[in-house]
């Protein structure tokens, strides 16, 4: 078989990319399912987060979304034009895909003035501890790891992720009804492009990645990306459960009790 991968079969099946990327894929679904199917999801879907709460989710992880632009820059900053057919795939998703997430921070500050959050208070998250973990992440493995490996963390990881947490937001009308008359379309736009995507852009990452690195990567290279994807994950994670700890302590002051434990090295090697 040689080396080389061009994908032949329906993008959004498993079964069409090489069998290193299904078990990648396969190892790592337990990693997505905790962010997925986390509280914060559910008791959003049904009215029920604390609005503390609420608020802290929304501060803590607009650093990602007013940043996810940037990172994607980082990325396209690392090809040139007619280095090889994976290369040329990730040029075209990158270019196209930077001006669609533009907009998407306008669509979450949008939703945050739900929860009376301006975007002096988005920004204000910088000051509180761990908030912008998962921030840092993205942009460390954005600046340093290989073009396979960095969209194999945002655009694969974080994006297919957060396409199955907004299904899950948006499966009932419960949290859309919640919201006043007046503002329940701006707020819920994000939301709404997110869940009705259906979303193809991280399955284009994943072509990406096999395309890039073929058949038969070394087993350093498939770990990486392993690593890569549970690690976004992971930080995705301790931005929920630092989130719910508002729910308890009603105000923004708490962290994750882990967040100084955890850090890209240490996950890096895990």
């Amino acid at each position: 078989m040689s080396q080389e991968f061009r994908r032949t079969g329906d993008l959004k099946s498993i079964g069409s990319y090489p069998v290193w990327v299904q078990r990648v894929v396969r190892e790592t679904s337990v990693h997505k399912s905790r962010v997925v199917e986390h509280e914060l999801f559910a008791l959003m879907r049904d009215a029920q987060l604390p609005l503390a709460a609420m608020r802290r989710f929304l501060i803590g992880v607009w650093p990602t979304i007013e940043q996810f632009p940037r990172f994607m820059g980082m990325n396209l900053k690392k090809i040139g034009y007619g280095d090889g057919a994976g290369e040329d795939m990730a040029r075209r998703y990158l270019i196209q895909n930077i001006r669609v997430e533009q907009k998407h921070a306008e669509h979450w500050a949008a939703w945050a003035k739900s929860a009376d959050l301006t975007l002096h208070d988005l920004r204000s998250g910088a000051e509180i501890e761990g908030l912008q973990a998962l921030a840092h992440w993205c942009w460390y493995v954005s600046d340093q790891a290989s073009l396979a490996v960095s969209i194999a963390a945002t655009n694969y990881a974080v994006e297919g992720a957060t396409g199955e947490w907004s299904c899950v937001v948006c499966s009932k009308d419960t949290y859309a009804n919640s919201l006043p008359d007046a503002i329940r379309v701006p707020a819920m736009r994000w939301l709404k492009v997110h869940a009705e995507y259906d979303d193809t852009h991280p399955w284009e990452a994943l072509d990406i990645v096999a395309t890039l690195l073929g058949h038969t990567p070394t087993p350093a290279q498939i770990a990486e990306v392993r690593r890569a994807i549970q690690t976004s994950y992971a930080y995705m994670e301790m931005a929920l459960d630092s989130a719910m700890l508002a729910a308890v302590h009603g105000d923004f002051t708490q962290t994750a009790s882990n967040a100084s434990t955890l850090d890209f090295g240490a996950l890096d090697a895990a």
